[in-house]
């Protein structure tokens, strides 16, 4: 990494890669002196993930605002130490309040609709990559239920497919893609229909959900002035740790 100017603090950017495709049209142009993207595929063992990031952040070198593209995220920054930088995120419990624009939103949503699974352009466009993965023995966390279902069979065949499938999706109500625009919503609408139909055997209906960048714009707002972070964001100072409690309203 190189040396920042004397009296700027470097801004470090490490983030979950379905935040990437607002990440990067957000970020301005020399704000961050570093982008490190992470396979969502990660949340499936919490304890790698929180080991992974811990070592992305002990591994730069000055002290840094470093930004996580994370909520809590199954407990996944769960016990990060913050070590000599100052750790800025997103207090949430997960990415679609995220993609939703507040936790407001999300709040909504889970008291209307608890049953819903959710789709977003960013863990579309990765789909691809993770079924790779899942072929090659990764697990398939991450993958859409129809991608899912057809791994299951080449692996285990449809019976215990099928079995498989209806443990993991059979109380859900509701899918719901959730974009951030009319090109969003044209562009990933086949594939998240595609899979409605498959997962209308659970009796899910199929919603679009016109979600904001507003968070994501007003992390990189914060990044560049943590002095206006507010309740909807946690800043963790050089020394402290990132904690269960501190994401709990």
């Amino acid at each position: 990494m190189t040396l920042s100017p004397p009296g700027r603090r470097p801004v470090v950017v490490i983030a979950c890669d379905v935040l990437q495709d607002m990440l990067v049209n957000l970020l301005p142009d020399g704000l961050a002196d570093e982008v490190t993207f992470f396979d969502f595929a990660m949340h499936v063992t919490p304890r790698k993930m929180v080991q992974t990031l811990q070592d992305a952040i002990d591994s730069i070198e000055e002290p840094s605002l470093v930004v996580l593209g994370y909520g809590l995220c199954g407990n996944g920054l769960n016990g990060i130490q913050a070590g000599k930088h100052t750790l800025l995120l997103p207090r949430v419990d997960d990415c679609i309040a995220i993609f939703l624009g507040s936790r407001e939103a999300y709040r909504k949503e889970f008291q209307e609709e608890p049953g819903t699974y959710y789709l977003t352009k960013g863990w579309l466009a990765a789909n691809n990559r993770r079924i790779d993965q899942a072929e090659k023995g990764v697990s398939p966390y991450g993958i859409d239920p129809l991608a899912t279902y057809e791994l299951y069979v080449s692996q285990y065949g449809p019976e215990t497919a099928e079995w498989l499938m209806d443990i993991q999706y059979q109380n859900y109500r509701r899918l719901a893609l959730v974009a951030h625009g009319q090109t969003d919503l044209e562009e990933c609408r086949p594939r998240a229909q595609e899979v409605a139909r498959y997962c209308q055997q659970w009796g899910m209906r199929y919603e679009e959900i016109l979600g904001s960048d507003s968070y994501v714009r007003r992390l990189v707002e914060v990044a560049t002035t943590p002095e206006m972070a507010d309740d909807d964001f946690l800043v963790i100072p050089p020394g402290g740790e990132i904690r269960q409690m501190q994401f709990i309203s």
